[in-house]
């Protein structure tokens, strides 16, 4: 296995973590001894997808009119002493 000083590491960092993730892990060293290697990590499930929650959340039938009513005291200001639309 490869090992590369700690300073060329820092400075060839983004080349050696593609090496690694493509399966060709290195070790860093610190004046010649190494300290820690380096290898890609292996996922144990795959990442969730786009819809892994379907059926899981139900939006309302009045999902994009909800608050109107507030929304708009808002920006018209109209408020009573209490903070209440009116």
């Amino acid at each position: 296995m490869e090992q590369i000083n700690i300073h060329a590491a820092k400075t060839q960092l983004s080349a050696l973590v593609e090496r690694a993730a493509a399966g060709e892990p290195f070790i860093i060293a610190k004046a010649g001894r190494p300290l820690v290697t380096v290898s890609p990590y292996k996922l144990t499930e795959p990442l969730p997808r786009i819809g892994f929650m379907k059926g899981l959340v139900s939006v309302p039938d009045d999902f994009d009119r909800m608050g109107e009513e507030e929304i708009v005291a808002m920006f018209e200001g109209t408020f009573d002493k209490d903070g209440d639309s009116i």
